[in-house]
């Protein structure tokens, strides 16, 4: 199991950038991909996911409205678009993998994730 994130960089406040993440080494049937992001000086936290399944999505109510994620099943790849990014967007975005089972509306960050990627810097500055 192995996850690949890629598609960070510096971009201006109110720009867009998109994200992805690439599985390898497993079917993931069941499972879910998240994005997580660790702001400086923060810790971790749940940024989106969505599952393989169904396309069942949850987002961080900062986020909700200015960030998208999607998957294509044939690439085993997740993908978050972010748009009307914001200075406080600054941080190192991981992806990881969960049971689409452990999935809840309200505690959906707290799933069990694993198998997390090397991190993505994405820096929002002018």
């Amino acid at each position: 199991v192995q996850l690949q994130a890629s598609g960070g960089g510096l971009v201006q406040p109110g720009g867009s950038l998109r994200l992805s993440c690439v599985a390898s080494g497993f079917g993931w049937d069941s499972l879910a991909i998240g994005w997580f992001r660790q702001r400086p000086g923060k810790e971790r936290e749940g940024v989106a996911c969505i599952t393989r399944s169904d396309g069942r999505t949850y987002y961080a109510d900062s986020v909700k409205g200015r960030f998208t994620m999607s998957r294509d099943k044939a690439k085993n790849t997740a993908y978050l678009e972010m748009n009307d990014l914001k200075p406080e967007d600054t941080a190192v975005y991981y992806c990881a993998t969960a049971k689409e089972f452990l999935l809840h509306p309200r505690n959906w960050a707290q799933a069990g994730w694993g198998s997390w990627g090397q991190g993505t810097l994405v820096t929002v500055s002018s």
